[in-house]
């Protein structure tokens, strides 16, 4: 089919969402849409949007796995704990640092952004009050140390990626390190130095002064004991050839995390919540799929192609400028990564690249535009800070800018 069919497709379901449709209903739509445009009959569109939601089923089932380890972070406090412990460490005197570092973190060891931001929020919110810092630049450093953790996390769009390309999630993991750890430096250390310094109007906030720090939480190793378990598992096969699926992985660490923590009443609670989580993820992975479907049997990987050689770039390109603009369409990390991933892992790895590269770049690709305000992010992000809508709409450059970097030097180290 035509790579416009394609196109048009796209930009209906760009077009229900902003209008806020549901995103599953808009990628459904934009799929028939664009399957009829270009050029198949009906039932071809039905059957090649079916195709594409079978090629993510598995990804599907291993993302609601791993709603255990993150419901269980969440519900027993031990993501909070991790946060607190990581700010005693550094201390206000490095307070960008601390965030950026501290959502890093939690973003990395399985937990969503968004929720790493939120549980982090009311620390942020302190430290505003206190220190007259402005909101909006914590926020653009919490925001920068998730987008770092998230691209080396068993989060759903790395989990997605690496299936897509036949490839281990440890390794999608360990591939995206180095250029998390520049992210984190640039966030801080460079970005950082751009926002101002001070806030312009006083500032209260009720958020501000609800932190309760004689709370009891579980100590930080008992915390941190699910994530590290879940990761030794899933380390298991490139150190000893041992394949422990993280569908299986990422649940028995989050089992014994709870069980190492003494909170096996927590079990249900954390089950609940990681299902909420993760069943929205899935819901919105069966919309991507239908798209990827169409978006994967049409010419629209020439198209893309023929862009890079007019601009003399080589073909390794495709991973992360395709992941971008499916993440600018879809204002998802985990939508973007998915759409790519289904939709060009063939063509990138005929390409000569390996699918541990692909699905890394394609992972790091998808956090440059993931933040535009037709998606959650955005308002969510915005509103656990309390910053009105134009607020919010200024740190639009400054992510891009982050998840620019991040993609490139994903690239480069690919590369080299």
């Amino acid at each position: 089919m035509s790579a416009i069919g394609a196109l048009i497709g796209l930009a209906l379901a760009i077009f229900l969402i902003i209008k806020k449709v549901s995103p599953l209903f808009s990628l459904m739509a934009g799929a028939v849409v664009g399957g009829l445009t270009g050029g198949m009959n009906l039932p071809d569109t039905v059957s090649t949007m079916l195709s594409g939601v079978n090629d993510v089923t598995p990804a599907i089932i291993r993302v609601l796995a791993a709603g255990i380890l993150s419901g269980v972070l969440v519900v027993t406090g031990a993501a909070e704990s991790i946060a607190v412990t990581i700010m005693k460490c550094f201390g206000q005197k490095q307070v960008y640092l601390t965030l950026a570092f501290s959502t890093m973190l939690l973003t990395a060891v399985g937990v969503f952004i968004d929720v790493a931001v939120i549980t982090i929020a009311p620390v942020a919110l302190h430290i505003a009050k206190t220190l007259k810092i402005p909101r909006a630049t914590l926020l653009l450093m919490m925001i920068g140390g998730g987008k770092c953790g998230n691209i080396i996390s068993p989060n759903p769009n790395t989990i997605i990626a690496a299936e897509n390309f036949h490839a281990g999630l440890i390794s999608v993991m360990y591939a995206n390190i180095i250029p998390a750890i520049i992210g984190l430096v640039f966030t801080v250390y460079v970005v950082g130095k751009m926002m101002p310094k001070k806030e312009k109007e006083s500032f209260q906030s009720s958020a501000a002064d609800g932190i309760d720090e004689t709370q009891k939480l579980p100590p930080f190793f008992a915390s941190i004991s699910g994530p590290a378990i879940a990761i030794a598992l899933l380390a298991l096969r490139p150190v000893l050839g041992i394949n422990i699926d993280p569908m299986i992985a990422l649940p028995a660490g989050g089992i014994a995390g709870i069980l190492i923590m003494r909170k096996t009443k927590m079990i249900s609670d954390g089950l609940n919540y990681g299902l909420s989580k993760m069943g929205s993820i899935a819901i919105l992975l069966i919309g991507t799929g239908t798209i990827a479907g169409i978006i994967k049997a049409s010419s629209i990987k020439d198209l893309i192609l023929s862009g890079l050689e007019n601009f003399g770039l080589n073909e390794v390109f495709v991973a992360p400028v395709s992941s971008m603009l499916m993440s600018a369409a879809t204002a998802s990390t985990t939508a973007g990564a998915t759409i790519a991933s289904a939709s060009f892992a063939e063509t990138i790895i005929a390409a000569g690249i390996s699918g541990v590269w692909g699905a890394a770049m394609v992972n790091s690709g998808a956090t440059v535009f993931d933040h535009l305000p037709h998606g959650s992010f955005f308002h969510a992000t915005g509103g656990v800070v309390e910053l009105d809508f134009a607020q919010r709409l200024k740190l639009i450059p400054y992510e891009s800018l982050i998840g620019f970097i991040l993609a490139a030097g994903t690239t480069v180290v690919c590369m080299l």
